[in-house]
């Protein structure tokens, strides 16, 4: 899976109250939009993985977004 990224990208996460909140400037979250269509292209239990050594602000929490195995489509 190729995971490109828009120049000038800032992405945080972090857990608020048990939620966690993703913050992101405009070339951010096309990022992750490029990446989460990309992700749902490919098989069952791929993931990418998002940490601050890899892509996220410092002190970031980790992120994993995983592609389902099963589909429930009465979920919607």
């Amino acid at each position: 899976m190729t995971i490109d990224w828009a120049d000038g990208f800032e992405i945080r996460v972090s857990i608020d109250n048990d939620a966690v909140v993703i913050s992101a400037n405009k070339e951010g979250l096309l990022s992750l939009a490029q990446h989460l269509r990309a992700l749902a292209e490919e098989p069952a239990g791929s993931h990418i993985h998002y940490d601050e050594y890899n892509s996220l602000e410092e002190r970031s929490a980790e992120l994993t977004i995983e592609k389902l195995a099963i589909e429930n489509p009465a979920r919607h």
